[in-house]
């Protein structure tokens, strides 16, 4: 396994989990229609984020173990679908929960390719590590 595709299935992963976590976060900024205190809103903008920080904490421990990532994030987007079915368009399950499969699936494939991907072939051996060639000066 190359370099290039080690850095893939190692970053894929956790940019998606990033970018589809803050997509969900713009949905908590219809708080800031009406005429609220900054106190609401504050108020509003925490308790709307709450999944998106059970969000960023499962990334954080996916990060160093991929299983919980390749377990969580698929059942966090069936809880959803769960608890939402039949009140929204099919595409709106797709556009929530849809990255949130990926995710899983891409951590899956991340723990069950970690050794490869952890390992770093391509860069040259230390001078420590090197063996001597029995050749004398």
């Amino acid at each position: 396994m190359n370099r290039t595709i080690r850095n893939l299935l190692y970053w894929s992963p956790r940019v998606l989990c990033v970018l589809s976590t803050l997509f969900l976060m713009l949905f908590s900024l219809d708080v800031l229609e009406g005429t609220k205190s900054t106190r609401e809103i504050i108020i509003g903008l925490l308790m709307h984020n709450i999944p998106s920080f059970v969000l960023f904490g499962v990334l954080a421990l996916a990060w160093k173990w991929e299983w919980v990532g390749a377990v969580v994030f698929p059942a966090g987007g069936l809880f959803y679908i769960y608890i939402a079915w039949m009140k929204f368009p099919l595409i709106t399950y797709l556009m929530i929960s849809g990255p949130f499969f990926m995710v899983g699936f891409l951590f899956l494939v991340n723990w069950i390719y970690r050794k490869d991907i952890r390992t770093n072939k391509s860069t040259p051996p230390s001078l420590t590590t090197l063996e001597p060639t029995g050749a004398t000066l």
